[in-house]
């Protein structure tokens, strides 16, 4: 809009000039010199706004031949402008001979050194991770997490990891540890003196409740009425705890045979259909419960807490988390340059191809963009894009005009 002022301002001059020289002024070599400038500058400015204004719609809109050029030749524009981008401008095999020469990382690396010198951005960033974990709906993710875990368990087939965990238990050395787990447990159990008094409350009753006849029936009751259940308890309790300690011995016979049984039956457990069914049955319903939901929801909770303390901890300290983990990828990637490039390579080789069978749509979306634009909007682009240039022409012409007239004059 400015250079359009004043290149209407140098045509009002021009104007102005010529009407106040050759009516006003009294005849003289000074008047007819400036006379025969302004008049020249007229004619240029008036010629060069016709040249200008034809360029893009018809002048005082009397549909002249050889102006609104632009509209005229609007395929021909479009067409020679996608031309020259696509083998020009944004040619794909300049694009492709830049790309295999870009330094990907290390240009990736450089900009990253360059944000994470200045505190302002590495507090940003753990702020925005902040709000980015505040924004996650536990709720929601809780109860995807628990639809993921049954679809898991509804569509698997359980019996090869039953069948991998049992052999796993017993060809790894579990089933050993299983059992002195047990045997220590069971052991502790039977050391206390509330297991010795109920061990021998519990003998006793049952055998006072025997009913044998004879002379059997003699002994026995007469056993009942010698032994106690203070005398009954000792007794048992020493046997079991004689029993676990020769259990725990490795070698020993009975060991052995328990062993065997407990493998034998561990390896036994996949072949049964019912119990396998049982199991997958009792896994399912254990995953939809609602206790496991919240379960899920509280421990998400905890994490994020626990993230979020982080996260501020690091903010108060100035972000230097993230130039410690910056550094220490780079520590590591000092020693793997070779697999780098190699995913460097990929990574270009990727763009390239990818360019190479996207190219033409560079053309295709330029052509669909002009094509949305009426007639009027296109003028108004190009105006606002080169008419501010154009208008100089104007100026010149005005100016050009008055020297050449002046010059003229002399001649």
């Amino acid at each position: 809009m400015k250079s359009r002022y004043i290149a209407s301002l140098s045509l009002a001059i021009m104007f102005i000039g010529f009407i106040v020289t050759r009516w006003w002024l009294p005849e003289n070599d000074w008047t007819m010199l400036l006379e025969s400038g302004f008049e020249a500058g007229l004619v240029g400015g008036i010629a060069d706004w016709f040249a200008v204004t034809a360029l893009f719609r018809h002048p005082f809109g009397i549909p002249i031949p050889h102006t609104s050029l632009l509209l005229k030749n609007r395929d021909k524009i479009v067409n020679s402008l996608i031309s020259a981008m696509e083998t020009e401008l944004l040619n794909k095999e300049s694009i492709s001979r830049k790309l295999k020469e870009l330094k990907l990382f290390k240009g990736i690396a450089s900009g990253i050194v360059g944000l994470l010198s200045r505190r302002s951005v590495r507090v940003g960033v753990l702020r925005f991770a902040q709000s980015s974990i505040e924004q996650v709906p536990l709720e929601k993710l809780s109860v995807k997490i628990q639809e993921l875990g049954a679809d898991y368990v509804r569509k698997q087939d359980i019996v090869p990891i039953v069948d991998k965990l049992t052999d796993k238990f017993a060809y790894d050395g579990w089933d050993e540890k299983a059992l002195d787990f047990v045997l220590e447990q069971g052991k502790e159990w039977v050391k206390k003196r509330e297991t010795e008094q109920f061990f021998g409350r519990l003998a006793h009753s049952k055998m006072e409740e025997m009913q044998v006849g004879g002379f059997m029936g003699f002994a026995v009751q007469a056993f009942v009425g010698f032994m106690s259940p203070e005398k009954l308890g000792p007794i048992i309790q020493g046997m079991l705890l004689s029993s676990i300690k020769e259990l725990s011995i490795p070698g020993n016979p009975n060991r052995q045979k328990l062993l065997d049984e407990v493998k034998k039956h561990a390896l036994a457990l996949s072949a049964n259909e019912e119990l396998m069914a049982q199991l997958k049955n009792w896994l399912q319903t254990s995953i939809e419960s609602v206790q496991l939901e919240r379960f899920i929801h509280l421990r998400l909770e905890e994490l994020r807490q626990l993230l979020l303390d982080k996260l501020e901890d690091e903010c108060l300290n100035g972000g230097r988390v993230l130039v410690r983990g910056f550094r220490f990828l780079t520590e590591a990637a000092k020693g793997k340059e070779e697999l780098l490039d190699r995913w460097e390579q990929s990574i270009l080789s990727f763009m390239v191809n990818w360019i190479e069978k996207n190219h033409y749509r560079i053309g295709l979306l330029v052509r669909d963009n002009l094509n949305k634009m009426d007639d009027q909007a296109l003028v108004s682009m190009l105006e606002q894009k080169i008419g501010n240039d154009l208008q100089w022409i104007r100026v010149n012409g005005a100016v050009c005009g008055f020297i050449v007239g002046v010059i003229l004059y002399f001649f």
